[in-house]
C-alpha cells in the first residue's frame, strides 16, 4: 500500500478495502488506514477511518474489536459534533444498532452495561429527533436473548408499532427479526409468511437473503416441506460460503445437514471453515457452531462411526466421538458464561435442545457430490417376507426356517436364497432327509451361478435318492444352464437336448409334474438364446446362426405349448410363460421386428404383474422402454420405465433405480418438463451415489441436474450442483461434450447471479475444449459468451479481444450476423474505455459496412434479417454518438446531428419491415425524436411523438410494447409542453 497524500486517496483506498474478502487481513488495513488519516491532519478523514474501520469489524470474526473505534467516534462527536459532515453523523448513530448487539455477543459484557447502554441509545435518538423503532428492536434483541420472554413480547409489538425512519434496519433485516421471533413461538408457518418477500428477492442487503435462507431451513423441515428445505440450502450455502463474518447462518447449514441424513456434506462444511471453531470475535456465533458441531458428531456416533477421523480445531487429529465431547464441553461451557451474565438458564437451555435434536429426514438427496460416511441401509423385504429366525430356546429353529424358505422359493419371493443360505447355516451337523439336503444343496448351487454345477449334480443325485426323478432331471438341467453361461455352450445343449427327452418320457408315463418338465424344457430354451447371444458376440462362432435362431425359437414355443393356459394360479408355471414370452421378444428383436419385441416385452411384463411378481418384469420392462425409445414412441418409453420403478418396489438395485430414475429425466425432461424431470435427475444421483457410482452413472445425473435448474431458473443451485460435478466429469469417461457443456450451464446461472469474472472463466475454459473441434460453432458462441461476461466484469481489455476472437470465428463459419454483434459490442466497449470515441466510431462503421455487404448478398428469404439486423446496427449508432457527444460542446451538436441521421435510417429501415419490424420503427423514432428535443427542434420532435401514436391507434390493445409506446410518446409531447415557451 502507497503512502496516503490526501484525503480523496484516502477514500478511493478505503473504498478499494471495502471491496476485499471480509477477515482479518481487510481489517489490518483498515487499521492502517486509520494511521494514514491520522497523519492528514482533517478531522473528517479521521472520521471517515475509524467508521470503516467499524464496519470491517463488524462483517467479520472479529467484532470484538468495535468497542475502541465507536468509543473515540463518539467522544469526537461529543467534544466537536461539527466535524462530522450529515453521512457521518447518520452513521455515527447507525452504528448504535452494533454496539448492542456487539455487547449481547460478549458474555464479558455485564447485563446492566447493556441495559445502561441502551437507554444512552434511546436518549441520543431521542435528541437526534429519530423514532424509537430502532431502539425498540434493540430492547426485543436484549429480552429474546436472556430469555424474558414477556418482555420480548412488548418490545416487539413496540418494535412494530413505531414509525420507520432512516435509523431502522432494512426491511429484510427486520422481517429477518421478525420471523426468528415467530420460530421462537412456535410458529413456524408465520415465520415462513413474514420471509417470504426476502425469500423471494423483492428485499435483499449484504446480509439478506443469507440469513432468512439459513433460518428457514429447520422450520421447512418441520413444516414437512423438505424439496424447499432443499432449495433454500444450496441457494443460501453459496451466500454464506465467502463470507467469514457468518458463522451463525453457516450453522445453521451444518444444523441442516445433521438433521436430514446428509452428515457427509456436514463434514464437508466443517472443514471449509477450521477457523470458526476457535475465533473468539464473536462468542454467540461461535456457540451455535459448536453447537452444531456436537450434534453432527453425535448423529455420525449414533450411526457407529465414532471412531471415524473428522475435521475439527487445528493442532491435532479428531475422531467423530472424541470431537463430539469437545464440542458439547465447549457449547455448554460458553452457554453457562452467557447464561451467569444473563442471570437466566435460557441460553443453556436452548443449545441443550439444539444439540439432542433427532433427524427430521432420514435422507434427504441434495443432488451434490458427497461421499456417504456409512454403508447404505439394505432394503427391507417386506412384511410378509419377514423371516423366522429363532424358536422360544433362541436357537434357529431348523423346521421354520425350512418351512420358510420353501415359501418363498414357491412364490418365488426375491429373498429366497438368503432364507436357505440361513437354512443351510443351521443344518450344519443336523441329520436331514435326502429331500432336504437336496434342496439345500440346490439352492446353494443357484447362489453360486456358473461356479454351482458340481452342486447341481449332487442336488440330482440326492433328489433322485429321495424318490423324485423329475426333480432330479430338472436340477441336472440347471447345471447345464450354468455351464452354458461359464461358456460350454454345446456341450450344454447336447447334455438338455437328452434330458429334455427323459423328462418328456417320465411326463408322458406320468412318474413326474408339469412343474417339473416345464423347468428342463425352460433351462433348453436358455441355453439355446444363450448360443444366440454368443453368434453376437463372436463373430469367428462355427454353426448356421438362422438354423440356431430357429431351433431357439421352437425351444421357446415348446415352453408355452406345454404350460400355455395351465398355470391355474401356480406362480411357478406362470412365471415360466411369462419368462418365454420374453425370450419370444428377444428372439423378434434378433430378427428385426422392434415393434413385435416391444409388444412381446410388455405382455411378458403383464404377465409377470398379473402372477403377483412384478419385480420379474422390471427387466421387460426396461427392454420395452429402450424398444419405443428407438421407435420414436416417447409416450411408450416413459410408460414402460414408470412402470419399471413401481414394480421394482423395494427390491431395485441402487444403481438400477439411478438408471430408470436418469432415463425418465432424459425422457421428461425432453417435452418439457424440467420441473419433473429435475425431481428423477436427483433421485438417480442419490441412488448412484447410494450404488458408490457417484463419480460416473451420478455424474451423468448431476449434470443433467444441473442443466434442468437452470432451465427451471434456479440458478444458485444450479450452479452448486454444476459445481459439484465437474472434478467428476471426465472427457475420457463421459466425453469433451459433456464437459463443454457442463462448463457452459455453468457459465450461465454464474452470469444471472452477478458473478460475471468466475462466469467468464467457465466459459473460457469451455471454449479451450472446443477449439479443437472440427465444428466450430460452439467455440464460437462460448467465446461471445466469454466475452460478455468479461465485459460485465468490467475487464475491457480482455472482453474486446474476445469480442474480436470470437469476430474471426463467426467470419470464418459465415454468420454474418453474429460477427456484427461481436463488432458492436466492441463499440460499446470502447466508448465505455479512456481512450477516445473514435475508436468506438470506426467499429461501429465496420458493424454498418459487413451488414450492408451482407444484405446485398442475402437470398430473397434472408434479406428480412440482414435489414432488421442493419436498422438495429444504425439504430446503436446513433445512440452510441448521442452519448459520446455528452459533455462536449464544440462538437455536441455535429455528433448529435450524426447521430439523428442514424435513427432516422433504422426507423426507415424498420420501416420497410412492415407489422415485423413496427415496434422496432416507434423505437427508433422515439429515440430520434428525443434527440431533436435536444436540438432545440421541437416541432420535429413533437411530430415523430404524434406519429408513433397514430401508429397504435387502438388504445385496448393487450400488447404491451405498443402500451409503453404510446405511454413513451405522450411523456414526450408533456416534456416539450413544458420547456417550450408560447407563442
Amino acid at each position: 500500500m502507497g503512502e496516503i497524500t490526501d484525503f480523496d486517496a484516502l477514500r478511493r483506498a478505503m473504498a478499494e478495502n471495502s471491496g476485499q474478502p471480509e477477515g482479518p487481513a481487510r481489517n489490518a488495513r483498515a487499521e492502517r488506514l486509520l494511521a494514514e488519516a491520522e497523519r492528514l491532519d482533517i478531522p473528517l478523514a479521521v472520521i471517515e477511518a475509524l467508521g470503516h474501520q467499524l464496519k470491517v469489524y463488524n462483517y467479520s470474526s472479529e467484532k470484538d474489536k468495535m468497542f475502541v473505534p465507536f468509543a473515540r467516534l463518539l467522544r469526537m462527536w461529543d467534544e466537536r459534533p461539527g466535524d462530522f459532515d450529515e453521512y457521518e453523523t447518520h452513521s455515527l448513530h447507525w452504528v448504535f444498532k452494533w454496539m448492542s448487539a456487539g455487547m449481547l455477543d460478549q458474555p464479558h459484557v455485564p447485563l446492566a452495561s447493556i441495559e445502561k447502554w441502551l437507554g444512552e441509545m434511546e436518549h441520543r435518538y431521542r435528541l437526534a429527533g429519530h423514532s424509537e423503532r430502532a431502539v425498540r428492536a434493540a430492547e426485543f434483541s436484549v429480552a429474546a436473548h436472556i430469555g424474558d420472554l414477556g418482555r420480548a413480547g412488548r418490545a416487539y409489538a413496540a418494535w412494530l408499532a413505531a414509525d420507520r425512519d432512516r435509523m431502522a434496519d432494512c426491511h429484510a433485516c427486520e422481517l429477518h427479526g421478525q420471523g426468528a421471533w415467530q420460530v421462537e413461538c412456535g410458529a413456524d408457518a408465520e415465520a415462513l409468511r413474514l420471509w417470504r418477500p426476502v425469500l423471494e428477492g423483492e428485499y435483499s442487503c449484504a446480509h439478506e437473503p443469507h440469513t432468512v435462507l439459513a433460518s428457514s431451513l429447520a422450520p421447512l423441515l418441520r413444516l414437512g416441506r423438505a424439496d424447499e428445505a432443499r432449495a433454500n440450502h444450496l441457494r443460501g450455502f453459496r451466500l454464506v460460503r465467502p463470507m467469514e463474518s457468518m458463522r451463525g447462518a453457516y450453522a445453521d447449514h451444518v444444523e441442516f445437514c445433521a438433521l436430514t441424513g446428509n452428515e457427509a456434506r456436514g463434514l464437508e462444511l466443517l472443514a471449509e471453515r477450521p477457523a470458526y471453531f476457535t475465533d473468539t470475535g464473536q462468542p454467540r456465533s461461535r456457540l451455535d457452531f459448536l453447537a452444531v458441531t456436537a450434534l453432527l458428531m453425535d448423529r455420525l456416533t449414533a450411526l457407529g462411526l465414532g471412531g471415524q477421523p473428522v475435521p475439527g480445531p487445528a493442532g491435532r487429529a479428531w475422531s467423530a466421538g472424541e470431537l463430539a465431547v469437545h464440542a458439547r464441553a465447549e457449547a455448554l461451557e460458553l452457554a453457562a458464561r452467557f447464561d451467569a451474565r444473563n442471570g437466566t438458564p435460557y441460553v443453556g437451555d436452548r443449545v441443550r435442545a439444539r444439540m439432542a435434536q433427532e433427524p427430521l429426514v432420514e435422507r434427504l438427496p441434495l443432488g451434490v457430490r458427497t461421499v456417504r460416511p456409512h454403508p447404505a441401509p439394505a432394503a427391507a423385504p417386506p412384511a410378509s417376507e419377514a423371516p423366522v429366525r429363532a424358536a422360544a430356546s433362541g436357537e434357529p429353529d431348523l423346521a421354520a426356517l425350512l418351512a420358510e424358505a420353501r415359501l418363498l422359493s414357491e412364490t418365488l419371493r426375491p429373498h429366497a436364497l438368503e432364507a436357505w443360505a440361513a437354512v443351510a447355516r443351521a443344518a450344519e451337523g443336523v441329520e436331514l432327509d435326502p429331500r432336504d439336503r437336496a434342496e439345500i444343496a440346490d439352492h446353494e448351487a443357484m447362489e453360486r451361478g456358473p461356479e454351482g454345477a458340481p452342486l447341481f449334480e449332487r442336488a440330482a443325485a440326492l433328489y433322485a435318492r429321495a424318490g423324485d426323478p423329475g426333480e432330479a432331471l430338472a436340477a441336472r438341467a440347471r447345471g447345464a444352464f450354468v455351464r452354458a453361461l461359464a461358456g460350454e455352450v454345446d456341450a450344454a445343449a447336447t447334455a438338455v437336448a437328452a434330458l429334455c427327452d427323459e423328462v418328456l418320457a417320465l411326463y408322458a408315463a406320468g412318474d413326474t409334474g408339469l412343474r417339473q418338465t416345464a423347468a428342463v424344457l425352460m433351462s433348453r430354451a436358455r441355453i439355446l438364446m444363450r448360443r444366440l447371444h454368443e453368434y453376437g458376440e463372436d463373430g469367428g462362432r462355427g454353426g448356421d446362426p438362422e438354423e440356431a435362431l430357429a431351433e431357439a425359437g421352437r425351444a421357446v414355443r415348446e415352453v408355452l405349448a406345454l404350460v400355455g393356459g395351465r398355470a391355474d394360479g401356480d406362480v411357478r408355471l406362470a412365471a415360466r410363460s411369462a419368462e418365454a414370452r420374453g425370450m419370444l421378444a428377444g428372439l423378434a428383436a434378433l430378427t428385426g421386428d422392434p415393434e413385435r419385441a416391444a409388444e412381446g416385452h410388455r405382455q411378458a411384463a403383464a404377465e409377470y404383474v398379473a402372477a403377483g411378481l412384478p419385480w420379474f418384469a422390471v427387466e421387460h420392462e426396461v427392454e420395452a422402454a429402450g424398444l419405443a425409445h428407438g421407435l420414436g414412441d416417447v409416450a411408450g418409453t416413459e410408460r414402460a420405465l414408470r412402470s419399471a420403478l413401481e414394480h421394482g418396489g423395494p427390491y431395485l438395485e441402487p444403481a438400477g433405480r439411478a438408471q430408470l430414475h436418469l432415463q425418465l429425466a432424459e425422457v421428461i425432461g425432453g417435452r418439457g418438463e424440467a420441473g419433473e424431470a429435475a425431481e428423477h435427475a436427483l433421485e438417480a444421483a442419490h441412488w448412484a451415489d447410494e450404488a458408490g457410482e457417484g463419480g460416473t452413472l451420478g455424474a451423468w445425473a448431476r449434470h443433467q441436474l444441473g442443466g434442468l435448474l437452470l432451465r427451471r431458473g434456479r440458478f444458485a443451485e444450479a450452479a452448486e450442483v454444476l459445481e459439484s460435478v465437474l472434478p467428476d466429469l471426465t472427457a475420457e469417461t463421459h466425453g469433451e461434450g459433456a464437459v463443454v457443456q457442463a462448463q457452459w450451464w455453468l457459465g450461465d446461472c454464474l452470469g444471472e447471479l452477478g458473478e460475471h469474472r468466475e462466469a467468464a472463466e467457465r466459459r473460457l475454459r469451455a471454449a479451450e475444449i472446443a477449439r479443437h473441434w472440427p465444428e466450430q460453432q460452439d467455440h464460437a458462441t462460448l467465446a461471445h459468451l466469454a466475452a460478455e461476461s468479461l465485459g460485465n466484469a468490467g475487464l475491457l481489455e480482455d472482453a474486446d479481444r474476445a469480442y474480436a476472437r470470437a469476430g474471426e470465428l463467426w467470419r470464418a463459419l459465415g454468420n454474418r450476423h453474429f460477427l456484427v454483434r461481436s463488432l458492436r459490442a466492441r463499440a460499446w466497449l470502447a466508448l465505455r474505455g479512456d481512450g477516445p470515441a473514435d475508436g468506438a466510431r470506426e467499429l461501429m462503421t465496420q458493424a454498418v459496412c459487413e451488414c450492408e455487404h451482407a444484405l446485398e448478398a442475402a437470398e430473397p428469404a434472408a434479406r428480412d434479417a440482414f435489414t432488421a439486423e442493419l436498422a438495429n446496427t444504425h439504430l446503436q449508432f446513433g445512440d452510441l454518438l448521442a452519448r459520446s457527444a455528452a459533455g462536449d460542446d464544440e462538437v455536441a451538436e455535429e455528433t448529435r446531428e450524426a447521430a439523428l441521421a442514424r435513427m432516422e435510417r433504422a426507423a426507415e429501415l424498420f420501416g420497410t419491415l412492415g407489422a415485423e419490424g413496427l415496434h422496432d420503427r416507434t423505437g427508433a423514432e422515439l429515440a430520434a425524436g428525443r434527440l431533436e428535443a435536444d436540438l432545440g427542434r421541437p416541432a420535429g420532435a413533437a411530430a415523430r411523438a404524434r406519429g408513433v401514436l397514430a401508429a397504435y391507434p387502438h388504445t385496448d390493445t393487450p400488447d404491451d410494447t405498443a402500451h409503453a409506446r404510446r405511454a413513451e410518446a405522450r411523456e414526450l409531447l408533456d416534456d416539450l409542453a413544458e420547456t417550450t415557451p408560447e407563442n
